[in-house]
């Protein structure tokens, strides 16, 4: 029996209840009379009923209700003898016929027996005239207790489900049972199924297909509700929830139509046992891998495994020893300690809260002498590919596990892209990688990687990702109008592409009668020409193998006559520029169409500034004055039509013509702001000042604002003052608003201590401008001097004059040291620094540190000491011990608050560590990749602060170098066991080393050996042009210097620069000793790029490149650049030769002048130009003569030349080597060299002597020199006595050195001696100098230089 409830439309505006008469199918006459609002006068009472003057006769009314109604006359006649009890207050009456409805409840009675509905809709107060209407929100739908329903935001039909779902409500699954429903032995089964809709719903179920009926089952109990059609089971046995099992489906229907909710899976799961089996005894041999098998009874439900030993205790595990996804226990490698006989396997089932156990398991391991190393191989999974299905939006879990000795360690590679860091882990000792809600984009291989020093093993995941299905566009319910066309979408996406099929009224669509209204269209159901009896629920489904999804959405049709809610005449007023929006809000089924129109009637849309809105709204922008007039909304569907008018009145805009300007103002002066602005005459002006956002006001007695004329003026400006000021210019359309900035001075408060810092100052802080006097927090025993300087936005001004001295009294310390550490830089000693208080933290004239230490975890006295300086040397401790150490201040008044502990340790040792390289990987030519395990930190005698990797070239893979060698090295940090070493020579060999270090120094090496591949060689060098003739060229280069493999000979490619020329050839010149190459059929006119490269197997490398061409593009033969000397009787005549001249041959012509020579001539000679110079022999010293020059007997140059001496002596060529001079300094350096023989034989023979004592004195420790985090020392050889000073006591001066103990060797040879120092991030900061110190045979002394890595230095 449907229930008399009102719906309210939330749209921000008050409501009015009122009662209309029922319209289209539930009148019971076609001329049945329409109702209008009530009375104001009568908005008191809840609901009112008030035949409307349009109606016609009033008995036509009266008689109508009386037919529809039964029993209406008798229960008027009651209500009206029940009058008295009702609130009437001037509620009118009908004309014809006195009659109120009240919450009588004998009249209501027989209205609700009639089954007749009553539609109740909310009256709309008039719209405000300013701004654009607010969209009708889905969420402020109220349906009595009925879900909220969407049609289209601010829609008229929106507004009719409102006003009519509370009698008429579809039929709505409001709350389900999950999908999949697993019940245990002790449970009771309970099936879940509420709805919601008018009249009330009726449920059903289904179960595997079959009609279900709860309530004739045993054991069954259900729930009595009206919403309601769940129930539940309860057993009196372990095995009655096996019956129940099966697929559930609950429907839940009244008149509109039903609803039905998805599958719901019941499965009953029993008392987890283990199956009985006989467990043998598991025997290996110690290192052969095993594999212990748990295989724990299936389970609906996820559960969890542990294996455990017979105490309850888990057992161990690491890389080598880990449990898999399918809880077995895996061992890489057994060892003998992994022999017991009680490896137990626990399985835990939550949903029974049960946990068992299997029967233990006794895995015996045969000791061996002879552990057999292998490589890696997988035991999960066992084959080398496989293929996997991830759900989209679902974690994926890869596992790789594997055996092998030593342990394999296991990489993951993904090769088509990069891992998602952001979602991925791994686990379980990197054997699990698991990604995190996985996408479409996580489609691909994953590959698994286990490696040890003797090889690798692989394994290969191929992942698809699917999908279940999921929603791209989810069918909604709407309402229609008689006629319309109603369309529900229902788009799923999925992979596999999920199968979609409807039902109606939860019957397949298949197994209805064929209507041709129906029709399905690209997963959409369409119904055309819908009509009230079309009224439906329908269901979408959406099924593949990874799910299922359904949707229930129902089609409502109603009949409504158009109707606008917005008053009628309403008058809107807004500025030039702005945009106005002119309300029409209609309603009606089917959906009335709204149409503006001006005065002429013709349509406001010609104009692209109109723009309509889809609940009906106009939007004029840019306003006009010529906008102003009258506009008319017209709202029609088929059964009537509606007209309003709009009044529109375009004002004139706001406008701020002179806005305040900012300003900069000292405290105490005063700052006027001025605004003026421009209003539209009919509107009401105002101009108002803000400050920071508030609005400012004269104050009654106050003279601080002053606002009169558009003017704002402050005075006495104070530091408070400081902000944006705002002129705001408004009408009760518009607001305009002009902001300027005011800014006042600051005052900065210093200090100067004349006794302890003369002449430097110090801030104590800043004050406002306003304020002349401060509070300030002193420290004691400080001689202040203080003084104060303005500071405003162009920086501080002249300080003050400074004021008396004031001395405060001492105190305690109220601080104490900070950065306290504990290092030793000696084996045996711990040396405390810290950083001393400042003067101004002392609280007294001096302040002393107490210093306290003990080893760690003792809970024995503390030793302590009181010192001067900032640091003391604690001595004869153990080698690397912590120590909890405490510095404490103390002056004449007292102690320092009490310090907090910090631990140190005390001296390190060389480490004893030899890194263990796993092997190297090259890279490329250039590149490879070092890898080792960590060292065993105990054997580091220290804090681990990286390791040290050496490498040098020993020559090319043909032949080794004998050049001196040149080390290069890379510091790794101390967690990292790898490094790329780049910059390689390819083709090369390498050595290389790996030190572990500590602050003390590097420890041992461990040394490995490789060859880089071959490369792409070097450019080739030196490549000339000589032109042989106008069309040919002769090339000539020089290898390459780095060949960076065997060269298999050259590339050559030309081609011309100029437009119109040949294209680029190329060829290869497969001869790698050839050095020339000549080229023919050249163009004389052009020129050419020719570019050369050397090749390796690997192919051609860079490429050297000239430009030339033939001779016809040099021009003349070019004899620049010539010149000619001589001796006494020869000359020699060189020239340069010009790039890309062609080589020509010429005559030289020496002509002898003078007298008596009677210009006697030298017979021509033939002469190359390529050869760069000649030389002319047989001629008469102390002579002139005149050279020339012919091409082709054409003069081409002539130039003149004397030789030297004084008489006619004809002499034969000679050497240098006959020189007298020549003779006489090799005579000189033969002599030299003899004496300094005989000298060094002396010097040699007569010994060297020294005392003992001496010897011993210039001894140097290795380990005498203290070790910094900041700092690891400049590679230097300390050869003299002075650098070396003993410690007098345990606590030195601060420019005392540290007496050596001990010697130990020095570090490893690079090449010489090399002092290595590193800080405590590992950065390596040593350099290589010097020659290596051999040490003393059979001795620890040193050799009489410091250790580099222990060089002395002092204390700072």
């Amino acid at each position: 029996m449907p229930a008399l409830l009102s719906a309210r439309v939330l749209l921000g505006f008050p409501e009015h209840h009122v009662l209309l008469s029922p319209v289209q199918g539930w009148l019971c006459s076609a001329s049945a009379p329409a109702w209008v609002l009530c009375h104001p006068h009568c908005s008191s009472l809840p609901f009112s009923l008030v035949p409307s003057p349009l109606s016609g006769v009033c008995p036509s009314w009266f008689l109508c209700l009386g037919f529809c109604y039964p029993g209406f006359f008798l229960s008027y006649a009651f209500c009206l003898f029940q009058a008295s009890l009702c609130n009437f207050r001037g509620c009118p009456l009908c004309p014809c016929l006195s009659l109120h409805f009240c919450m009588c409840p004998f009249l209501f009675l027989p209205l609700f027996m009639s089954h007749k509905p009553l539609l109740f809709f909310p009256s709309i107060h008039p719209p405000v005239a300013m701004g654009p209407p607010r969209a009708l929100d889905p969420a402020s739908l109220t349906m009595g207790q009925g879900p909220r329903l969407w049609h289209q935001p601010g829609s008229t039909l929106t507004t009719a489900l409102s006003t009519l779902s509370p009698v008429m409500e579809p039929p709505v699954i409001t709350e389900q049972s999950p999908r999949r429903l697993v019940v245990f032995p002790t449970d009771d089964i309970s099936l879940k199924c509420e709805a919601s809709g008018k009249p009330e719903v009726q449920f059903r179920w289904t179960r595997d297909g079959v009609h279900f009926k709860p309530k004739e089952e045993l054991g069954v109990t259900v729930y009595q509700s009206p919403h309601s059609g769940s129930f539940t089971i309860t057993g009196n046995n372990s095995n009655f929830a096996q019956r129940f099992q099966g697929i559930y489906r609950c429907f839940a229907s009244n008149k509109l139509g039903t609803a039905m909710s998805h599958e719901i899976r019941l499965m009953a799961e029993g008392a987890p046992k283990w199956p009985k089996e006989t467990v043998k005894p598991v025997e290996v041999e110690e290192g052969e891998s095993v594999v212990l098998p748990c295989h724990p009874p299936p389970s609906a439900e996820p559960l969890r495994i542990y294996w455990m030993n017979s105490k309850i205790l888990h057992i161990k595990q690491d890389e080598r020893v880990t449990m898999g996804q399918n809880g077995n226990l895996y061992f890489a490698n057994v060892l003998t300690s992994d022999n017991h006989s009680d490896y137990i396997c626990h399985a835990h089932f939550p949903g029974t809260r049960t946990i068992i156990q299997k029967e233990p398991i006794d895995l015996r391991v045969k000791a061996t002498n002879s552990m057999i190393d292998r490589k890696p191989r997988l035991l999960f999974p066992t084959n080398s590919s496989s293929h996997l299905v991830a759900l989209q939006g679902q974690p994926l879990v890869l596992e790789c596990i594997a055996e092998g000795f030593p342990t394999p360690t296991i990489k993951w590679l993904r090769p088509s892209g990069p891992m998602p860091a952001d979602r991925v882990t791994y686990q379980n000792h990197n054997k699990t990688l698991q990604l995190l809600k996985v996408g479409e984009e996580d489609d691909g291989e994953y590959r698994c990687l286990a490696e040890n020093s003797l090889g690798s093993a692989r394994h290969a995941y191929y992942v698809t990702v699917e999908a279940a299905p999921y929603w791209l566009h989810k069918p909604q319910s709407h309402l229609y109008g008689p006629g319309e066309t109603a369309r529900l979408d229902c788009q799923v996406q999925g992979r596999p592409q999920p199968e979609v099929t409807w039902r109606i009224n939860g019957i397949p669509m298949e197994e209805l009668a064929k209507d041709q209204k129906y029709r399905i269209q690209r997963g959409a159901l369409i119904l055309s020409n819908a009509q009230p009896s079309d009224t439906m629920v329908t269901q979408c489904e959406a099924r593949n193998r990874h799910g299922l999804l359904l949707a229930n959405a129902y089609i409502y049709v109603v009949q409504l006559p158009a109707k606008i809610l917005t008053a009628d005449n309403q008058t809107y007023m807004a500025v030039q520029g702005s945009t106005a929006y002119l309300l029409c809000k209609a309603f009606g089924a089917p959906v009335p169409s709204v149409q503006w129109l001006d005065e002429d009637g013709t349509t406001v849309l010609q104009d692209e500034r109109f723009f309509p809105y889809a609940n009906g709204t106009l939007g004029i922008r840019d306003l006009q004055a010529n906008d102003t007039g009258r506009y008319f909304c017209l709202a029609a569907n088929d059964q009537n039509n509606v007209t309003i008018v709009a009044n529109l009145k375009v004002k004139d805009a706001t406008q701020i013509t002179q806005g305040p300007r900012s300003a900069i103002e000292k405290k105490g002066s005063r700052v006027t702001f001025t605004c003026q602005a421009s209003f539209d005459p009919s509107l009401q002006p105002s101009i108002t000042w803000r400050g920071d956002g508030r609005d400012l006001q004269e104050l009654g007695d106050s003279d601080k604002y002053f606002i009169e004329d558009g003017r704002l003026v402050i005075h006495s400006l104070d530091y408070s003052d400081q902000g944006n000021y705002s002129c705001v210019a408004s009408t009760e359309l518009d607001v305009v608003e002009s902001r300027a900035q005011l800014l006042v001075v600051e005052y900065d408060i210093e200090f100067e201590d004349k006794e302890m810092a003369p002449e430097k100052w110090y801030s104590l802080g800043k004050v406002p401008g306003n304020q002349t006097s401060t509070t300030l927090k002193l420290s004691p025993y400080v001689h202040y001097t203080f003084r104060v300087t303005a500071i405003n936005k162009y920086g501080p001004g002249e300080p003050s004059p400074v004021s008396e001295t004031v001395v405060t009294p001492e105190a305690a310390p109220e601080k104490n040291p900070v950065d306290v550490k504990g290092e030793g830089n000696e084996t045996t000693n711990m040396v405390i620094t810290w950083k001393p208080l400042r003067w101004m933290d002392w609280n007294a004239p001096q302040v002393q540190y107490r210093v306290q230490w003990r080893p760690q975890g003792t809970r024995g006295p503390w030793q302590e000491q009181i010192v001067s300086n900032p640091f003391l040397v604690v001595s004869n401790t153990s080698t690397f011990v912590p120590y909890e150490i405490k510095v404490q201040a103390v002056n004449s008044q007292g102690k320092g608050p009490e310090p907090q502990v910090t631990i140190g340790y005390s001296g390190e040792d060389y480490p004893q560590a030899i890194p263990e390289l796993e092997g190297i990987e090259i890279l490329n030519s250039s590149a490879v990749l070092v890898k080792w395990r960590p060292v065993d930190l105990a054997q580091v005698k220290g804090h681990l602060r990286g390791y040290n990797v050496t490498y040098w070239r020993e020559g090319s893979q043909r032949k080794h170098s004998k050049r001196h060698i040149h080390k290069d090295h890379v510091v790794v940090p101390a967690n990292t066991t790898s490094v790329i070493l780049s910059g390689l020579r390819p083709y090369s060999s390498y050595h290389l080393e790996v030190q572990a270090f500590n602050g003390r120094g590097l420890g041992p090496a461990s040394e490995f050996t490789f060859s880089t591949p071959e490369g792409v060689p070097g450019h080739p060098e030196a490549l000339h042009l000589e032109c042989q003739s106008n069309t040919s060229l002769l090339l000539r280069w020089q290898p390459p210097l780095s060949h960076n493999g065997v060269l298999t000979g050259y590339v050559l490619s030309y081609h011309p620069l100029d437009e119109g020329g040949k294209g680029q050839l190329s060829f290869n010149l497969r001869d790698p000793e050839l050095r020339t190459h000549n080229l023919t059929d050249l163009s004389p006119h052009l020129r050419y790029r020719f570019q050369l490269q050397a090749t390796t197997k690997e192919g051609p490398g860079e490429a050297i490149v000239r430009e030339g061409g033939t001779m016809a593009l040099s021009g003349i033969s070019d004899f620049g650049n010539i010149s000619a000397t001589a001796g006494e009787n020869y000359s020699v005549v060189s020239w340069v030769p010009k790039e890309g001249q062609c080589n020509f041959r010429f005559h030289i012509l020496f002509k002898a002048l003078g007298e008596e020579k009677g210009g006697a001539s030298l017979s021509p000679q033939y002469v190359s130009y390529n050869q760069s110079s000649y030389t002319q022999w047989d001629l008469q010293p102390d002579t002139d003569y005149e050279i020339h020059l012919f091409k082709e007997r054409m003069f081409r140059h002539q130039m003149a030349v004397k030789t030297n001496g004084t008489g006619r002596v004809r002499l034969p060529p000679a050497g240098f080597a006959t020189e007298g001079w020549f003779i006489g300094f090799v005579s000189a350096i033969i002599l030299l060299l003899l004496v300094l023989l005989i000298l060094c034989f002396i010097k040699r023979s007569k010994g060297g002597k020294y005392s003992v004592k001496d010897k011993e004195d210039t001894q140097v420790d290795s380990e005498a020199r203290p070790m910094k985090d900041e700092t690891f020392g400049e590679y230097r050889s300390l050869e003299s006595d002075n650098e070396e000073k003993a410690f007098g006591s345990s606590q030195p001066s601060l420019n005392g050195d540290i007496k050596p103990l001990g010697s130990d060797d020095s570090l490893a040879d690079y090449g010489g001696s090399v002092d290595v120092q590193f800080n405590e991030d590992g950065s390596f900061i040593g350099q290589y100098s010097g020659k290596k110190e051999k040490e003393a045979a059979g001795g620890n002394d040193s050799s009489g230089a410091t250790s580099p890595m222990n060089p002395a230095v002092a204390l700072e």
